[in-house]
């Protein structure tokens, strides 16, 4: 007797657990009173040439001759990609292609 009356706390306590969820709305405007949700991770895609990489945690889209970040050139490693030519015109380094 006791296993049912567990039980049936467990599932009446499951059941207005899940009806407490607000249900989703035909406007495209939020309910009075709802949170905003928005997406927590988004796929990013490179266009033609480029090679996506995640450096310093992310996204990037990396091709020979764009400015990078000496200290993440191991990192740059992974994707086919050198840290190590300085551009003294802009005082920056530029990605190479490993060879």
């Amino acid at each position: 007797m006791k296993r049912r009356v567990t039980l049936l706390l467990v599932v009446a306590t499951t059941a207005l657990a899940a009806g407490s969820v607000a249900p989703a709305t035909g406007s495209l405007a939020p309910a009075a009173g709802a949170v905003a949700v928005t997406p927590t991770a988004t796929a990013k895609t490179c266009s033609s040439g480029w090679t996506h990489g995640i450096i310093g945690g992310v996204h990037k889209c990396l091709r020979a001759g764009q400015f990078c970040a000496r200290r993440y050139d191991r990192q740059y490693h992974r994707y086919g990609f050198h840290c190590h030519r300085y551009d003294p015109e802009v005082e920056r380094y530029r990605l190479m292609r490993a060879r």
